[in-house]
């Protein structure tokens, strides 16, 4: 069991979409909160790594776009200390609990279809936000010009094509299934637009617009509770539409998810391939 931003994170109690007195968009948004946690627990430590080595430090200017919570935020907040400023901007702020203190600000903002913030930031950081909007390329060069020169630009994007298995240990029907329902759940993000590769093409796009020192790397989370979390809130999320699209039947999700709960599967979670690059 994992604890991120007060919530716990436990595969064995998954939300159940037949639950008493639980109305649907009750249920996507308490599936909302479990993603974004599991995200949390799963990525926090690789994204905090990275953001050391870029040189964070007191006064930073900071813009994390996308924030979608508020582990990162509240960690950046500590790192500028009083005398920086953390923007994070995310087109729904339903997640801020409180209202935000200085160094912190909270906007509601959409990278790709808003004007980039005017002032220069030392550090631009966005955690997958781009292989969900529409219009990547407006919302990177966005992201590009709210840079002041030598700033830093870190982005986190998944590439479920690098490693498109739940279970990369396919030995038995439970895994079988479980492999079956990710191939499900890519098709339905590929119909809505998400790029299943994006994340490989980012040190190019990097590059090509001008970023100097640009790395990359990648990291591929395995078994673990926030592994098992995710895949839960995931097919809750997604449950009705894979069986619209004829894609699972509904004894097939519940089958899977009660193997789940069992923690009989070593589920592996999308690759997070994270980039960065410094303006100038």
């Amino acid at each position: 069991m994992t604890r991120i931003d007060g919530h716990l994170l436990d595969a064995r109690q998954p939300l159940d979409h037949r639950q008493p007195g639980a109305g649907r968009s009750d249920l996507r948004q308490a599936g909302t909160v479990r993603r974004r946690d599991a995200f949390a627990a799963l990525f926090d430590p690789m994204t905090f790594g990275h953001i050391e080595r870029l040189g964070i430090g007191p006064g930073w200017r900071c813009w994390e776009v996308g924030a979608g919570g508020t582990s990162v935020v509240s960690w950046l907040a500590k790192r500028v200390g009083p005398t920086g400023r953390v923007l994070a901007t995310d087109t729904d702020t339903s997640w801020q609990t409180r209202a935000a203190r200085s160094p912190l600000e909270v906007r509601v903002h959409d990278v790709a279809a808003d004007a980039p913030p005017v002032e220069g930031f030392d550090l631009v950081h966005a955690r997958l936000v781009l292989v969900d909007v529409a219009d990547r390329d407006r919302a990177l060069q966005s992201m590009l010009r709210a840079l002041r020169p030598g700033g830093r630009l870190l982005i986190e994007e998944a590439d479920h094509a690098l490693q498109p298995l739940a279970c990369p240990d396919e030995y038995g029907p439970a895994q079988e299934l479980a492999n079956r329902l990710r191939h499900g759940v890519r098709a339905l993000l590929a119909e809505r637009g998400v790029d299943a590769a994006y994340g490989r093409a980012l040190p190019r796009l990097l590059r090509e617009n001008g970023l100097r020192r640009v790395e990359s790397e990648v990291h591929i989370p395995l078994t673990s509770p926030a592994c098992a979390a995710l895949e839960t809130a995931t097919l809750q999320h997604l449950r009705a539409d894979l069986i619209a699209a004829g894609l699972a039947t509904a004894e097939e999700v519940d089958d899977h998810l009660a193997s789940v709960a069992e923690g009989t599967l070593d589920l592996a979670a999308s690759p997070l391939i994270a980039t960065w690059g410094r303006k100038g």
